[in-house]
């Protein structure tokens, strides 16, 4: 894909692929049988429609970063290098559905579950045309089966316990999935939620996403055990995943879907990944100073869209297709952003509509409970 100097990690501008690293790629696709065959069912549509979701993500995050040097917001959240856990994880799911509740770093799974890109950049300028009418700056869509995170980490883990009873309950196929820090399993929240879904056998997936840092913390600093022993603490299956290869996060998810979707939830996925920025905007020289420049390097190289493009010309598709496709995910984006600022300057919204659409409107055949 382009690069582009401003914005992307240092050690994406001049990318390649490594011949080890390419190697280590592949084997991690041919280690588990089951998960092998599960991405070599894919079909060229398929890999193509998660490569274009990965540039959606990365894009989509270059232009918050851009408005933030432009003045048009104060600071994001971004998930640059990180985009596979959240792409991989979408593509696994039935998106007829299965429901989603992406945390800030996961918004890709936004227009990944159908949400056009120009409504989520007109929440972020709250506009009246946007998902919330300008409530909220967290995104979401019930039409499109995506739950609007809140801003305390680990709250959704709960909240995708009770979807998950309800399809349960109700005696639906779909899941629950849900995103979660490796920082944000330390909270409450967490812990409550987890152990409420595991108790009630829930068909909700739980994507633990270990990007070795909590806000300002390292991995290190606050957890003395392993990442992967949060499912034996819970009774529940797990499934490691190497959160910079989208395929085989594909893979993993898919195995906890099915697994959930036949009654034998809830599962966790502990995918491995790193951050390559700051918590937001505003801490990026700060988190630079929290590893030593090796660290970078090293997850660097692992740039999950580089590695995937590198994947996918060594399985036949030719470098004119990836152009091709990167081209239409460009337009998008710039068409996008075009008519949400539209929107910021013609559409605000008024002062009177501050509590329509707060609560639920009774049905009027139905005595009122309050």
């Amino acid at each position: 894909m382009k690069r582009y100097p401003t914005f992307d990690p240092p050690e994406y501008l001049n990318w390649a692929p490594s011949e080890d690293i390419t190697r280590e790629y592949e084997q991690t696709l041919s280690r588990d049988p089951v998960r092998a065959n599960l991405v070599s069912a894919l079909d060229r549509d398929q890999l193509l429609a998660m490569y274009a979701g990965l540039l959606r993500f990365r894009l989509h995050d270059i232009t918050l970063h851009r408005w933030v040097k432009q003045g048009i917001l104060s600071k994001a959240w971004l998930g640059s290098g990180e985009e596979a856990v959240t792409i991989g994880s979408v593509h696994a799911l039935d998106r007829k559905i299965d429901k989603v509740g992406p945390m800030i770093r996961n918004a890709g799974a936004c227009h990944e579950m159908g949400i056009p890109v120009a409504g989520m950049f007109r929440e972020y300028l709250a506009t009246a045309d946007s998902p919330s009418r300008g409530k909220d700056v967290h995104i979401g869509s019930m039409l499109h089966g995506v739950i609007a995170p809140v801003s305390p980490v680990g709250a959704l883990t709960s909240v995708f316990a009770g979807v998950a009873l309800a399809f349960k309950q109700r005696g639906e196929r779909a899941v629950a999935l849900t995103w979660i820090g490796d920082g944000a399993t330390k909270t409450t929240a967490f812990h409550e939620g987890m152990n409420l879904a595991a108790v009630l056998h829930v068909p909700a997936i739980y994507v633990l996403q270990n990007n070795h840092v909590a806000l300002g913390t390292r991995f290190d600093q606050h957890q003395a055990g392993p990442f992967t022993a949060w499912s034996k603490a819970y009774g529940v299956s797990g499934f490691s995943c190497d959160g910079n290869n989208v395929l085989d996060t594909y893979g993993a998810t898919k195995l906890a879907a099915d697994l959930a979707r036949s009654g034998h939830g809830p599962a966790i996925v502990f995918a491995e990944t790193f951050r390559m920025g700051g918590h937001a905007t505003h801490d990026e020289k700060e988190a630079r100073e929290l590893f030593p420049p090796e660290v970078f390097e090293r997850w660097g190289k692992r740039d999950p869209i580089g590695m995937f493009e590198s994947y996918l010309e060594g399985h036949g598709v030719g470098r004119s297709t990836l152009e091709e496709t990167e081209q239409q995910v460009i337009e998008e984006i710039a068409q996008a952003e075009k008519e949400a600022l539209i929107s910021r300057d013609t559409n605000m919204p008024l002062p009177e509509t501050v509590t329509q659409g707060v609560y639920s409107e009774p049905d009027a055949a139905t005595p009122e409970k309050y």
